[in-house]
């Protein structure tokens, strides 16, 4: 089969297009033929060395949607032919965390695609306890934009930042795929949405996804800017994945008892808080991942009954995954960038 894959951490032009073995499934898997898979910026932490325990040669993708071709035992040989998207985080499912139904806090949790060969080939091999399948009117390539950014997306919201209606929302770094489901589910929830993002195209973009108020952070400090715009009394929620660079700003805009969850840090890990700021104002900071089992299942429920609407920014053959990662890299895209065998 054909696969993007890299030998070695390094830029971009580490990831070769090129031929390698197909994966075998064991006890409790299945082949899929991918029919798609998105990009993620986990995707770029990978190819540049983070984590360290990953596989080498590595091939990523962490997003897979696709047809089960194979079965590597017969409690799965009824899957044989359906269309199915991947739940991409893998835990023991045996330990106290699994068992309460946090996946995402297992010891062992790891994600396939980073600590496991993903699904940028044409072929991947996946858990059937991680398999959900796909209704005909979607797509492989809408499916495949959902598994990272909307079911993280959805438990920084729903889960852990218990956003409700009438609240507001502030999202930044809103041109990611992650933050484009967040301004969705924030929306659906009932919160009004304010958002972070740079550049007018961008901008407008934004707002076109029902974001009220849109702060290009070019042109304003955005958190001076909210400050005047909710009369002096700032967000309930932030959702941060920027860090450094957006951290304090994040901090001042949260309203007294404010919440801001966080998923990433794109663009710095380390970041400093005033901690009179936290403890006067009753602010909380939250740490988030990936999702439960139950809450990517019911994120997907909400999606394929189109009450989200996932951004495709463009769909490339997989031959062009290292143009795909100096994209991604460069920051020019908005939304989803899929890659196709």
């Amino acid at each position: 089969m054909h696969a993007a894959v890299f030998d070695a951490p390094g830029p971009p032009e580490v990831v070769e297009y090129r031929e390698v073995d197909v994966p075998s499934p064991g006890q409790g898997e299945v082949l899929i033929q991918v029919g798609a898979a998105a990009m993620n910026h986990l995707d770029l932490w990978v190819r540049r060395g983070l984590p360290i325990e990953t596989t080498m040669p590595h091939i990523g993708g962490s997003d897979v949607a696709g047809i089960v071709v194979e079965a590597g035992d017969e409690t799965a040989r009824t899957l044989l032919g359906t269309r199915v998207v991947v739940n991409p985080g893998l835990s023991c499912g045996t330990c106290r965390e699994c068992i309460s139904g946090q996946q995402s806090l297992c010891p062992d949790f790891r994600i396939l695609g980073e600590h496991t060969d993903g699904g940028f080939a044409d072929f991947v091999v996946a858990p059937i306890a991680n398999l959900h399948l796909i209704p005909d009117h979607v797509s492989f390539e809408t499916a495949a934009t959902l598994p990272v950014s909307y079911s993280t997306a959805w438990r920084a919201l729903i889960s852990r930042a218990r956003v409700r209606a009438g609240e507001d929302v502030l999202v930044i770094g809103a041109s990611g795929g992650t933050a484009i489901a967040a301004i969705q589910i924030a929306k659906l929830a009932g919160a009004r949405v304010l958002a972070v993002t740079s550049g007018a195209h961008n901008v407008r973009r934004v707002k076109e996804l029902g974001a009220e108020v849109v702060y290009d952070r070019l042109e304003v400090d955005f958190a001076r800017a909210l400050h005047a715009d909710t009369r002096r009394r700032g967000v309930d929620i932030v959702v941060e994945n920027v860090g450094a660079p957006t951290w304090e700003s994040s901090i001042r805009s949260l309203a007294p008892g404010g919440r801001l969850v966080t998923y990433g840090a794109t663009a710095g890990p380390a970041a400093e808080i005033d901690l009179r700021r936290l403890f006067w104002r009753q602010l909380e900071i939250i740490g988030t991942t990936m999702s439960s089992n139950a809450e990517f299942a019911a994120m997907l429920r909400v999606a394929f009954s189109g009450a989200l609407s996932p951004v495709i920014d463009e769909i490339l053959p997989l031959s062009q995954a290292p143009a795909a990662h100096s994209r991604l890299e460069t920051g020019t895209h908005f939304g989803k960038l899929i890659l196709v065998p």
